[in-house]
């Protein structure tokens, strides 16, 4: 009712006072009107109007009323009542901008903190072709990046981060009369996944949110645009971010599913959490009467309508959105868990059915079939001391850092390749470098949508591999981050686009042509040394010397050899800024001449796994003799014993990256009785693992 009265005022006269304060100076120039409140412990977004190309005397005193008017719409009453806030000490200004011409250009939002997970040291910028409103309303997947800000602040240009977005339309200026300031208009498919903006200018937006941040001394949400016609950046808004920064970072909450489930869809998630529930699907605010409570909001996209039953939602899907539309923004501050941009979630979800929405698993987030069984783990990480013996962690997918260098660690013990060589780039290096000599047209088209960005198809490789482990890096900086290279099988590596081509049959790939053996092989060197370049990008260009280098499956010294000779013509010599090379103990030979490796390596890391397979003689693949396979048989104890005496003895650093510790606690303790110097773990054993550490280390009084 409230509503409905102020409406009326539409008619009435302006008052001498409004005009005054609204018209002068402004006559000459387009604005932007938005109505702009900012607090601590709440967002406001979009709860207030905001309106584009206003031009003349008599629209712009239109839309101020408007705004005004905005203040007491549903939602905006709504909202207040939810956050505690008198409806009548709310005060409200308008700004009133010169238009930046965005709709010749690019807009968007820059993050000074990760919006998922909480962590402050990345920088995200998110950018569309046009005004910023579609980026808002979550009508554009927009381009994201991620740049870290420790080592831009020292000269690097560490992008950790891209992918582009779907941008299939933009908002321009409307010059026809009466059909409203702004419309929609397709951007031309050729341009749809290229970036809206330049490297150079993401890092610009960088440092000025850096800027921004130091200047109010917390976390920012800025709102920024690009002039098309004369190519300038400029900020048109900043107002403290208000999640992350004020969550409490010492209670580490985790959601894991117990089972998993049928994927039903995936998009873009936010948040950590999971939620279940029955679907309904509601295509605009007219049907939201029927939204009962606990259910699954799936829709095109919401805006801040749909606020009264987002809240009481247990999950929303969205088809269209990025991680700072609405829908995002919104659930991200009410704790639901989201997935945005799933294209088609309103189709393939039905009203009535049962699914779980899982947002639990990193970048990308899953709907699955029915309600699958999950569990939150919460630690007070306060009350959780750190052992002296180092506990690190085993890190495969970039996606998962950020979030997992919350958990107590001394650093990462394994970052794996080869989740990001399957999931990020999915080619066969080889299928790069000898691109001319595909003749599949099925592959060939595949591989050219994958690197159009590039212009040398190995540049693809290089930069994405290069990405995955920067981000993994930064999440856990300035602590060693330890990067195994490539360990796939070929029957592995078979699988990958264009694979098939260059991979052999072996009756046995776990035993046959993989680690340090395909590296020197000139069959497989053009593509070693792509992943040399990558990790030297990542040193270099980006500036994470925290990343040391571990050689995997490395028969013989003179292997070890081979491949340091390759490493240093790559750019990467042993010693230089630091870099360490450390190479698996897992065959039984590193343990037999491990005073001859460790002449050339910085030291070892034990992969219980393979270890143990070789040295029982079990295939850990086979079901059949499944039931040999311990880690802690006697054996495999006594060489895992023997060589953490030899390296102590040689004055040689020594960890563990297999699944042994992680699996069996007694397994960790026996590690601290040898004097291992870490342990390195999954994440979700890290908590009970080293509470074990901690009680074995009181008992020998370490």
């Amino acid at each position: 009712m409230l509503w409905d009265q102020i409406k009326k005022i539409e008619p009435i006269d302006y008052s001498e006072p409004v005009y005054d304060f609204v018209v002068p100076g402004v006559e000459n120039f387009a604005a932007g009107i938005g109505g702009i409140i900012t607090h601590n412990s709440a967002s406001f977004a979009g709860q207030q109007e905001t309106y584009l190309n206003i031009k003349g005397e008599h629209d712009l005193l239109s839309a101020c009323k408007k705004c005004f008017a905005s203040l007491f719409t549903n939602r905006a009453i709504s909202y207040r009542e939810d956050k505690g806030f008198d409806h009548f000490q709310v005060s409200l200004s308008i700004g009133v901008q010169k238009m930046v011409r965005a709709d010749k250009g690019a807009s968007g939002v820059t993050f000074t903190i990760d919006t998922e997970s909480g962590f402050r040291d990345v920088v995200l910028v998110n950018s569309i072709y046009g005004l910023g409103e579609n980026i808002v309303q979550g009508k554009v997947t927009p381009d994201e990046y991620y740049v870290f800000k420790t080592t831009l602040k020292q000269g690097f240009k560490p992008i950790i981060s891209k992918r582009p977005g779907d941008k299939k339309i933009k908002m321009v200026y409307s010059r026809v009369p009466g059909k409203g300031p702004t419309k929609n208009i397709p951007v031309p498919k050729g341009l749809r996944k290229r970036y809206a903006i330049t490297d150079d200018e993401v890092l610009k937006l960088a440092k000025w949110g850096m800027a921004i941040e130091e200047h109010y001394k917390k976390p920012m949400d800025i709102e920024w645009a690009k002039d098309g016609i004369t190519g300038e950046l400029y900020v048109v808004q900043a107002r403290p971010e208000t999640v992350q920064a004020l969550r409490d970072v010492n209670v580490l909450e985790e959601y894991r599913l117990i089972q998993k489930g049928k994927i039903l869809i995936q998009g873009k998630s936010v948040g950590n959490k999971i939620g279940a529930g029955k679907v309904n699907v509601i295509k605009d605010t007219r049907g939201i009467h029927s939204f009962q409570k606990s259910e699954v909001l799936v829709t095109e996209m919401t805006n801040p309508d749909w606020e009264p039953i987002m809240k009481i939602a247990a999950g929303i899907v969205t088809n269209s959105g990025g991680r700072t539309c609405h829908a995002a923004i919104v659930s991200r501050e009410l704790g639901i868990p989201c997935i945005v941009g799933t294209e088609d979630g309103t189709k393939v979800l039905k009203t009535g059915q049962e699914v779980t929405v899982d947002c639990s698993g990193g970048e990308q987030g899953f709907v699955y079939q029915g309600k699958v069984k999950y569990k939150v783990n919460k630690t007070n990480l306060k009350t959780l001391k750190q052992p002296k013996t180092k506990i690190m962690m085993n890190i495969g997918n970039p996606e998962e850092a950020m979030r997992e260098s919350f958990i107590p660690n001394d650093g990462v013990g394994l970052a794996r390749e080869e989740f990001i060589i399957s999931s990020y780039i999915g080619v066969h290096p080889l299928a790069l470098v000898n691109f001319d000599k595909i003749k599949d047209k099925s592959v060939r088209q595949q591989i050219e949508e994958k690197t159009r960005e590039y212009k040398k198809k190995t540049d693809y490789y290089i930069y994405e591999l290069a990405e995955g482990i920067a981000q993994i890096a930064a999440a856990f900086y300035p602590k060693d981050v330890i990067v195994r290279l490539s360990d796939f099988k070929t029957n592995e590596y078979a699988t990958l686009l264009g694979g098939k081509y260059f991979e052999p049959e072996e009756s046995n790939p776990m035993i046959g042509w993989r680690g340090a053996s395909r590296y020197y092989d000139e069959k497989f060197k053009p593509a070693f040394e792509l992943e040399c370049y990558a990790l030297k990008r990542v040193r270099e260009v980006m500036g994470l010397i925290n990343v040391k280098i571990m050689v995997p499956f490395c028969r013989t010294v003179e292997e070890g050899k081979k491949v340091l000779k390759i490493m240093e013509k790559c750019g990467l010599k042993r010693g230089k800024d630091g870099l360490e090379v450390y190479v698996m103990c897992e065959i039984p030979s590193n343990v037999i001449l491990a005073q001859e490796f460790f002449k050339i390596f910085d030291g070892f890391s034990i992969g219980s796994n393979d270890l143990t397979q070789l040295v029982l003689g079990v295939d850990r693949d086979s079901e059949i003799v499944a039931h040999v396979y311990d880690e802690r048989n006697k054996a495999v104890k006594d060489l895992v014993r023997q060589v953490i005496k030899a390296a102590r003895e040689n004055g040689k650093k020594i960890g563990i990256c297999g699944q042994a510790p992680s699996d069996f606690p007694d397994f960790a303790q026996f590690l601290v009785e040898c004097g291992i110097d870490s342990i390195s773990l999954i994440s979700d054993t890290v908590v009970k693992t080293t509470v074990k550490v901690l009680e074995k280390e009181r008992a020998l009084r370490m």
